[in-house]
Parts: C-alpha cells; structure tokens; sequence
C-alpha cells in the first residue's frame, strides 16, 4: 500500500518544511466524504481513496510527531513512522462503524512512534513489556521535579499507571542512564595512568575469548594425536617406560621399573632417553619448522 500510493517518505532537514506545507494544504474531509472514500477503499480496492485519505490526515501526523520532539529524535523520522501508522489505520478503517477516521487513526499513529522512539532513544532498548512501555512515555511527566522519587510519589505513580511500585523504581533508574561509548575518548595529553573507564577497559582477556579457546582445544587435540602417533611407533617396552614415567598421575621411579623389567636403573634410563628422542624426532617430521 505504502508504495502504490507513491506518498513521499524520505524526509530530509532541508525539505521538511516544504513537505508540512504542502500536506498542510491539503483539503479537510468531510465526514461523508471520508466515509465515501473509505467505500471505496474497502470494496473497490482503490487506491487514489486511500492516497487521499491519507493525505487528508497528515497534518494530525506531524501534530503528534511534534509532541515527542522532547526525546532527542529527527522530527522527519517520527513523521514518517507516524504516517506509516496512519495508512495502516486507513487500511483498517471501517467505514460503518460511525466513528471519524482520525479519531480511530491516532492509535496506530501513537503505536508507530512509540516503538520508533523505544528501538531508537537509546542503543540498548529499554523498555520491552507493555508496563515498561507506559512507564517510560509517563514517568517524566508524572515526576513533579528533578530528584529521585520517594515512596509517596512511587506509590501514586504505581497506582494512576496502574503498574507495580518496584517497575516504576526500575525505569527511574533507567531513565537516569546514559549511553556510553564502548572504547570512550581519550586525549593527546591524557595520562596513560588516567585511562577513562569505558566498557573496553573491562573487557576479559584474550584467553578467555570464546574463539581463541576452541583454537585452543583444536590445537591441543592435535598435539595429542601426534604424540600417540608417536608413541605407537616405539617399541612396547620403551613406550610403557615414558607411559610410566610421565603420563601417569602416579609416575614411576628408576629403581621400581628397574625391578619390573629386571634391569639396571642406569639401563631404564637409557631406554627413556632413547624413547624420548625418537618422540621428538617424530614430532618435529609431523611439524617442520
């Protein structure tokens, strides 16, 4: 529909102006008028209707986009959130019903430029449940000053909003926070031993990035796999000698595997040695430098 009815969108600074007064200009409806074109819509599926209609009700859409000016956000942005709100209403408008179009349209109107503004005011959304929802576009208006609430005011807010007191604390406390910069801003002269405290300054150290432990655990897997290469292609004894020697929790002494395979202690420690260098020798033919 939005694109049928070829309604400019895209609004920039410089042609806003023109834009609110070319809508402005538009002629009011009627309300027989607007009942006849809403007809059409419905069971002709016409189009030039629904543009009209459209048209006709803008100068409300920029009304009520001025009204939410106070959160920090392009007025050309909340309009065009505010009129895709609109011809949804005008999709859904029924004609029968004896209501005007613009009193059924200032909800949806409202509902667009209330998630605009709850997506965009902030980089972490912050409110997600309908209490949340009618606190955040309320409480400001609720509060009577600057300072924090006391029980009192919380227990009066809770009750006209009709929400718990502890969400109305919670979005107060939320409404009291600031975005901040990831890495932050530092200057030429500033100490490096007054770095400014930004979320980066807390972030974990690289051995615990997610990424490098599974490069870890792959590359430790694959050194494991060539040392029992390794160690497969050395003799029973020799291996069973290292095996004791040092992969065991309980490792062996000289003397007691000299009495297991009834030989000198000097002669098993040869054998390790022996066993040791052709380990690393084949290791070092697995990885060449």
């Amino acid at each position: 529909m939005t694109q049928a009815l070829a309604i400019p969108m895209n609004l920039s600074a410089g042609s806003l102006d023109a834009y609110i007064a070319s809508v402005s200009s538009a002629p009011a409806l009627t309300a027989e008028q607007e009942r006849e074109l809403a007809r059409r819509l419905r069971d002709d599926n016409d189009l030039e209707a629904a543009r009209t209609l459209v048209l006709s009700h803008m100068r409300y859409v920029i009304h009520i986009a001025r009204s939410y000016s106070g959160y920090g956000l392009a007025l050309p942005d909340l309009i065009q959130e505010g009129s895709i709100g609109l011809m949804k209403a005008v999709k859904r408008f029924d004609p029968e019903v004896g209501v005007r179009l613009v009193s059924y349209a200032v909800h949806w109107i409202k509902s667009e430029i209330h998630e605009y503004v709850i997506k965009n005011w902030r980089i972490v959304k912050i409110a997600t449940t309908k209490a949340q929802r009618k606190l955040f576009f309320n409480l400001r208006k609720q509060k009577k000053n600057l300072s924090w609430l006391n029980e009192n005011e919380a227990d009066a807010i809770a009750q006209d909003l009709g929400v718990d007191k502890s969400a109305v604390y919670e979005m107060e406390k939320r409404l009291s926070n600031f975005d901040m910069a990831f890495d932050g801003h530092q200057d030429d002269n500033t100490d490096s031993d007054e770095l400014v405290h930004t979320p980066a300054t807390f972030v974990t150290k690289e051995e615990h990035d997610p990424a490098r432990l599974i490069e870890n655990l792959s590359e430790k897997s694959h050194h494991e796999r060539q040392l029992h290469s390794a160690l497969n292609r050395l003799d029973e004894r020799s291996r069973n000698i290292l095996a004791e020697r040092w992969l065991s929790d309980k490792k062996s002494t000289l003397h007691e595997l000299a009495d297991k395979y009834e030989v000198s202690a000097e002669r098993i420690r040869q054998l390790e040695k022996n066993a040791m260098n052709r380990v690393k020798q084949e290791l070092l033919e697995f990885n060449p430098a």
